[in-house]
């Protein structure tokens, strides 16, 4: 029997599902009810999760992905995450393109920042959800500690809203991945979690954020995308986006948002 070539892209997949689905015994068939009608899910979700979610065993899931031709279930969830985040050129290539452009000069590149970073600030203020941020200041500042995690282009507003909490006299922590500890222990009944996360999103903010939800404490998460990559009951979604100047994006819209969130919880705290 010939071996079955993987799917490579998000269409290829589903096309396949389709075509295997009434063929597939029980639990298979299960599997694929579920990831048809919950495709992107694959992209953010353990095979425990979504063996889960289809009410069968995570051994079916695996089973699963090796009868559409992955090698297991990595490979597949790798597909769908690249289907949903489109690869981003690397900073060697997006250089290049400011050469090619003729948009390399200092005072050209600093007018391009300062108009993205307006466009940005305009966006954020006339598309902030005020429900969310009303809820999101009032859940921090019941918090008795906010836990505060953000990685890569993250990491800048993680470490300037950890300094805003403490300048404010706001009990906080700031998690970093150092040793590969994410020192989600730390977290206790009666905290709260301020994720900080931009796709592709950061593997070990998601974890730690899917660890706060499973605990039911509240998470707010300040991302880039209405297609979230945690759910939860105990979330609470802050969406900022950037304008971006030949694909480097700045963070003047995501950190105005992140010091008003301090501003806004210290004055919540200090009624």
């Amino acid at each position: 029997m010939d071996e079955v070539r993987s799917p490579e892209n998000l269409e290829e997949l589903t096309d396949r599902i389709a075509q295997l689905q009434q063929t597939l015994p029980k639990r298979l068939r299960q599997c694929a009810d579920y990831i048809l009608q919950n495709t992107h899910e694959i992209a953010f979700s353990t095979v425990a999760e979504i063996s889960e979610r289809a009410n069968v065993q995570p051994s079916a899931v695996m089973r699963f992905c090796q009868v559409i031709g992955f090698g297991g279930y990595t490979d597949m969830q790798k597909l769908v995450r690249q289907t949903i985040q489109p690869k981003m050129p690397d900073y060697n290539e997006r250089i290049q393109n400011l050469r090619e452009s003729g948009d390399d000069s200092p005072t050209a590149i600093l007018a391009e920042f300062v108009e993205a970073g307006r466009k940005s600030l305009e966006q954020l203020s006339a598309t902030v959800n005020e429900a969310s941020l009303e809820q999101a200041v009032e859940t921090l500042a019941q918090a008795q500690l906010i836990h505060v995690v953000g990685m890569r282009r993250a990491y800048p507003v993680a470490s300037y809203l950890s300094y805003a909490f403490e300048k404010l006299h706001i009990p906080s922590v700031l998690h970093g991945g150092g040793g590969r500890l994410t020192h989600a222990e730390a977290m206790r009944e009666g905290d709260a979690l301020v994720a900080i996360t931009f796709a592709p999103y950061s593997p070990e903010t998601i974890a730690l954020a899917d660890e706060a939800v499973s605990r039911g404490l509240p998470v707010i998460l300040m991302s880039d995308s209405p297609s979230l990559p945690i759910k939860g009951t105990s979330l609470v979604p802050l969406i900022v986006s950037e304008i971006d100047f030949g694909a480097f994006r700045s963070l003047s819209a995501t950190l105005s948002l992140a010091i008003s969130l301090a501003v806004a919880t210290g004055a919540r705290r200090s009624r």
